[in-house]
């Protein structure tokens, strides 16, 4: 899964992209000017891995895993070559979907870019800076077509980019067009930004993150609620503190301010549903790991995700839930209480599925 975060300057992105990566990065690292991305790999947390972990001591413990490119804030005019422009957004265009960040809180010593605390302005422009990317982005694909002589599948391709470049103007992101199958072939190269899934994280203060109280924020759900765009409220400060604490610890200081998971956990279990995906797991005395799949995938398809002679050769799929395991208390106990299960080739893997495959090549 790839995870691209944008937003506008002085909003928190720097910070949500460290907290994923533990990258470490300055906020200088973006004040050169210099269009540059940055792309880490982040590891999903997850208790079930770490209790796996606990009961089967692996040499070595594997985590689901993200891919997080953070890119430089997008100002007003970005489309146009204002501030740094948006030639680095080509970094983001095969990301699985956009973190947006947006500020909520008060900073007098972090000023805003536009003078004020508006959220939902802050959202339309950045919305509308990926709108015209990808309206220059038809743009030039049309001129190209018609400065050449036309075969007749581009004769299609250019009525499908006119049609884009209209709804565009329009102000319609390309996610909300409907598209035959083989128009989304068509454009599939492309990689709208428009067409990627978005979510929202609000970046709060402390107080604001108390009390639930921010500005523009009935507004804000609204736009998220009539998109169905997940919509997350984070202090990015709070939750660099919890990063740096010990367990025991952390799980006090979370206590303190009545929470079960960090932000940045929420995040990517927010970005693995909000995409479709979930976690089958395998253990054994040499590894405990998560592997990252698609809903509706097969066990014989899951098989090759560790690898293709495992598919090829599938026999069986031993599957015991991961919650019946715990309730077990051992896999030996969960084996006696038959939650043990054979599933044949066409069984849909559930999330949280603990699988030995058993296979022949």
């Amino acid at each position: 899964m790839d995870l691209g975060i944008v937003g506008l300057p002085t909003v928190g992105k720097t910070t949500v992209f460290n907290l994923l990566t533990q990258a470490g990065l300055s906020t200088a690292a973006f004040m050169s000017g210099k269009a540059e991305a940055h792309t880490r790999v982040a590891r999903v947390p997850d208790r079930r891995i770490d209790y796996l972990s606990e009961m089967w001591r692996p040499r070595k413990t594997t985590y689901a895993q993200i891919k997080v490119t953070e890119v430089p804030g997008l100002v007003q005019g970005s489309s146009q070559g204002m501030g740094v422009g948006n030639a680095f957004l080509n970094a983001i265009r095969q990301v699985d979907a956009l973190v947006h960040v947006v500020r909520a809180f008060t900073n007098d010593e972090v000023l805003h870019p536009e003078g004020s605390i508006d959220p939902s302005r802050d959202i339309d422009t950045v919305n509308m800076e990926l709108l015209l990317a990808d309206l220059q982005l038809v743009e030039n694909r049309i001129k190209r077509i018609n400065e050449g002589k036309k075969k007749k599948e581009q004769e299609l391709e250019l009525a499908l980019m006119e049609r884009l470049g209209q709804a565009l103007e329009n102000e319609q992101p390309v996610h909300s067009l409907t598209l035959t199958p083989e128009e989304r072939v068509l454009i599939g190269g492309f990689a709208f930004l428009t067409e990627r899934p978005q979510i929202l994280v609000v970046n709060l203060d402390e107080d604001q993150f108390k009390t639930g109280n921010w500005p523009g924020a009935d507004a804000v759900k609204a736009h998220a609620a009539k998109r169905k765009i997940p919509l997350l409220e984070v202090c990015a400060r709070i939750e660099m503190e919890i990063s740096q604490l010990e367990p025991a610890d952390r799980e006090l200081f979370m206590a303190d301010l009545g929470i079960t998971e960090s932000g940045i956990s929420r995040l990517a279990r927010v970005a693995y549903d909000h995409l479709g995906l979930v976690s089958f797991l395998t253990v054994g005395e040499d590894e405990v790991r998560a592997w990252t799949i698609r809903q509706g995938t097969t066990a014989r398809e899951a098989a090759g995700k560790i690898h293709s002679d495992i598919e090829r050769g599938f026999i069986r799929a031993e599957v015991v839930a991961y919650a019946d395991l715990m309730t077990a208390g051992s896999m030996a106990r969960a084996r006696e209480q038959g939650h043990f299960r054979l599933e044949g080739r066409d069984y849909m893997v559930q999330d949280g599925d603990i699988i030995n495959f058993r296979f022949n090549v």
